[in-house]
């Protein structure tokens, strides 16, 4: 794509890379441990991105990012 959808709501470039890991099926410890981050920090940037997208759960946040092709590479 060439940039945010017209209206879609702007994720912070930490919060996309999070998104990508979920969406490629990573728990949050190995998120953690790849970005060198903390559980907790993972787990906050998962609520903002749901909050911000509108989504309810970790279902929805993959269905996301896999219709927009961010679980590639």
């Amino acid at each position: 794509t060439d940039g945010p959808e017209p209206g879609a709501p702007r994720l912070t470039e930490r919060e996309t890379e999070v998104l990508r890991l979920v969406a490629k099926g990573l728990s949050y410890k190995q998120i953690a441990e790849r970005l060198v981050i903390s559980h907790r920090t993972v787990q906050n940037h998962v609520q903002n991105t749901l909050g911000k997208l509108q989504l309810h759960n970790r279902v929805e946040l993959v269905r996301y990012a896999i219709e927009r092709g961010l679980d590639g590479e």
